[in-house]
């Protein structure tokens, strides 16, 4: 069952850009949420994000997934799902590709690094920078800074986890020049995107971290979910050597995920009575998610993974040693403001060149992060096997 027609965002009827545009040139036949999705696909961020940490290093391990990977992964399920309700895809898969364009170096380590470097200039949010990045800081346009995307896809990627009372510096500052209204929630093809992000992240890292080694199959599957679904694999293909099985696994977790989230969106959409994509912003919940039942077990999975993967003993010499490659090049160019490249030194105060050094460091890639510091620091210690 798709939803009433009206709950899905219209390009026809979208909230426009901040800036006019001229539109003289040749732009083809793309309504305004396919322009949006376009533009992300070809920043220069998007591009940078095939070089960024999802959970292992990027420089190591061609088989697991980074940013880009993800950011893909993660648009597929969004699509799909936006398909399924009679949801605007193009908006959807725009948000779910420029959803994570803010990540600095080394994922969250390095989030964490930049936060701490940044104090006195507000720190650093990922979330933030995202916003920061699609309206000031990429620049392939004439006359406007940023990528001037619709009203509709940056309220989505401004409220990619709801609601926003109290907005880091970079969001307010994007706010400020187009309010994005962050006190309601956001439409259901940005609900839509950030569930698909859950879903993609749960069963990938499973995956990956498998894949590695890191992750142990047995106390995996201790959990209620992940035993279910390995049992009902069992039950279709009685035999199955379990490197097969593992990828059933994703899968059908995947699968399962969804379909809930269709489910259970249908339910709350019927119950609550929104007829219109205002009703929407303004009925005070989430209306697209898991299930209760869903919900609590998708959280004890996260919990799962938290203790057994990205805490894992063998991964925190790695997480260590990538915030101190990016607390170091932070540190330099605190240190010397004139060692930074032209285009990112900021003569107006501590503060303005503070966020000079952040916009710059977290633009950096995994591998581009590392050859800097080599250059000018000295030698990272990064271990070998992730």
């Amino acid at each position: 069952m798709t939803l009433p027609k009206a709950l899905a965002a219209q390009p026809s009827n979208s909230r426009g850009r901040a800036f006019a545009e001229d539109d003289r040139g040749p732009r083809g036949p793309r309504d305004a949420f396919q322009r949006d999705r376009d533009r992300i696909i070809h920043s220069v961020g998007f591009r940078r994000l095939r070089h960024k940490t999802q959970v292992f290093v990027a420089p190591d391990g061609d088989h697991f997934r980074v940013r880009l990977t993800h950011s893909l992964e993660v648009a597929q399920i969004g699509r799909t799902m936006a398909r399924a309700l009679g949801l605007n895809e193009d908006l959807t898969e725009a948000l779910c590709l420029g959803h994570d364009l803010g990540h600095p170096p080394f994922g969250h380590g390095g989030e964490e690094a930049l936060q701490r470097s940044l104090s006195k200039a507000g720190g650093f949010d990922h979330n933030g920078h995202t916003l920061r990045l699609v309206t000031e800081l990429e620049n392939p346009y004439p006359t406007f800074n940023g990528l001037n995307l619709s009203w509709e896809t940056l309220e989505g990627l401004a409220k990619h986890n709801g609601p926003v009372s109290q907005p880091h510096w970079a969001l307010k500052e994007a706010n400020d020049g187009f309010d994005l209204e962050l006190l309601s929630w956001p439409s259901l093809e940005a609900q839509v995107a950030a569930i698909a992000d859950d879903i993609a992240y749960d069963n990938h890292d499973i995956d990956d971290g498998l894949r590695s080694g890191v992750l142990q199959l047995e106390p995996l599957l201790e959990l209620p979910l992940v035993r279910g679904w390995w049992d009902e694999i069992e039950a279709r293909h009685p035999g199955l050597d379990q490197s097969r099985k593992q990828k059933a696994l994703i899968r059908d977790g995947i699968g399962a995920m969804v379909g809930d989230v269709l489910g259970e969106t249908r339910r709350r959409i019927r119950e609550s009575g929104v007829e219109t994509i205002d009703d929407v912003r303004s009925v005070g919940r989430q209306l697209a998610g898991f299930s209760s039942e869903m919900k609590d077990a998708e959280r004890a999975l996260k919990r799962h993974l938290y203790a057994n993967l990205y805490d894992h003993d063998a991964l925190r010499p790695i997480r260590i040693e990538a915030q101190r490659i990016v607390s170091d090049l932070a540190q330099y160019f605190i240190d010397r403001p004139e060692a930074l490249p032209e285009g990112w030194q900021r003569a107006d105060d501590e503060t303005a060149r503070l966020r000079g050094i952040g916009d710059y460091v977290a633009g950096m890639t995994d591998r581009f992060a590392i050859a800097r510091h080599e250059a000018l620091i000295g030698p990272v210690r990064l271990p070998e096997k992730f």
